[in-house]
């Protein structure tokens, strides 16, 4: 606890689509509570206001308006939110993503935690792995984020599947060009790139609570794949149940979850959070 953590006054908030059941703002405000800050945090979800992407830039232009220090940004509006800002960091930037934005002397600054939050949980986690062929589902915002993050975890290839060619080109060639070439390339079949992987990421929206399901024909699994997904609410997803009935390593969307706060409370707040505690007490709230 700092001297000053006590006259700090924290309103923040999430955007995003279906996020009634975020663990978010429990997440922040206990952490808050904890360091003695005044902390409210608010769900601003585009399903429930009957909204959507196309009404981003009056949401953010409202929160900055009425005093927000600062927004999380979810699904569908990772990219999209981009355009709004004044600057970006280098992770931002590089990863073209941005979940985490600071409105700070009349700014819009835009980071991205998720890189951070998924590489940590995964070196928890999977640290031991093999690494040498990955597939990951998905190359929209979050997608990004994790794509980055596997392969500063020494992924040798990672192989990107998503409903939309264009946008998983778009990310290999980022990919490629800011983490070594042929790295990443576009996956086509997805049968046979499964049966020469390692791990299997998902990190497309499907196995939310809105959106059930799997984001692959569970026939491809195997017990020697690893496999991690970044929904966390459920935290049990269903390709989570099919991996583990197989026996294989999984890891949760929790640690993802927990770690890219920590790090967006410590932008908000200015203050460094007590990642055991945040991680302690999420576990706690699954439970």
């Amino acid at each position: 606890m700092t001297s000053n953590s006590t006259q700090l006054s924290i309103l923040a908030g999430l955007i995003g689509a279906g996020i009634q059941a975020s663990r978010t703002p429990s997440l922040h405000e206990h952490e808050g509570d904890a360091q003695g800050m005044r902390y409210l945090y608010r769900l601003i979800d585009i399903d429930a206001l009957h909204l959507d992407a196309s009404a981003l830039p009056g949401l953010i232009d409202g929160a900055q308006r009425s005093g927000f220090t600062g927004l999380n940004i979810t699904y569908p509006c990772k990219q999209a939110v981009i355009p709004l800002l004044d600057e970006l960091s280098p992770e931002a930037r590089a990863i073209g993503a941005v979940n985490t934005v600071v409105f700070k002397n009349g700014r819009r600054i835009g980071h991205n935690t998720d890189c951070l939050g998924f590489a940590e949980g995964f070196r928890r986690g999977l640290g031991d792995v093999a690494r040498r062929r990955v597939v990951q589902m998905g190359a929209g915002g979050a997608g990004a984020a994790v794509a980055h993050a596997l392969l500063g975890e020494g992924v040798a290839e990672l192989v990107i599947f998503d409903v939309d060619a264009g946008r998983a080109q778009s990310l290999v060639d980022n990919l490629n060009a800011h983490l070594g070439k042929g790295r990443a390339r576009v996956g086509h079949d997805l049968s046979a790139a499964m049966a020469n992987a390692d791990g299997l990421v998902n990190t497309t929206p499907v196995g939310m609570s809105k959106l059930p399901g799997t984001p692959l024909p569970v026939e491809l699994l195997r017990a020697d794949l690893w496999v991690a997904e970044i929904v966390y609410f459920p935290l049990q997803t269903a390709l989570l149940d099919h991996a583990r009935e197989l026996g294989c390593r999984t890891l949760d969307g929790g640690t993802m979850a927990v770690f890219q706060a920590v790090k967006a409370f410590e932008l908000f707040t200015g203050v460094p959070a007590n990642a055991e505690r945040m991680q302690a007490f999420f576990s706690a709230q699954a439970h």
